[in-house]
């Protein structure tokens, strides 16, 4: 998954280091959106999301289903401070992945995460953003 590289403002960056929950925004296969609470993180060097879930879970199945176009968008908000990352996504179950995912999450959340037997990770490639009073 090819990843843009672009700067996002030292505020935007400082936000999404803020232990709070976002909405992850996918496609059902009928084009409806799915809208669901995550937790998450980003990689500013890379634009990378990455959200661990189950691989039966609605948002990780409708990622499958869209394939290599699939696109999702994820919003933190807090008050009237939002931001919007935009991408294509892709699920994964690879070890060194979701370990990387596992330890940035145990980071940010001071917690581990969610551990099912079926764990994968939705990863975005984020090339849009979109914020207010940051």
């Amino acid at each position: 998954m090819s990843r843009p590289t672009f700067q996002l403002p030292v505020v935007a960056r400082a936000f999404l280091t803020l232990p709070h929950t976002a909405t992850l925004t996918t496609l059902r296969p009928d084009g409806t959106p799915h809208v669901t609470p995550v937790r998450f993180t980003f990689d500013a060097a890379t634009g990378l999301v990455r959200v661990t879930t189950r691989a039966g879970a609605r948002k990780a199945r409708n990622v499958e289903a869209g394939g290599p176009a699939a696109r999702v968008a994820l919003c933190q908000a807090d008050g009237f401070r939002w931001i919007t990352l935009e991408g294509r996504a892709a699920v994964t179950d690879a070890p060194a992945r979701l370990a990387e995912a596992v330890r940035r999450y145990t980071v940010r959340y001071r917690a581990d995460p969610p551990a099912p037997l079926d764990l994968v990770v939705v990863e975005i490639a984020v090339d849009r953003v979109l914020s207010l009073n940051l």
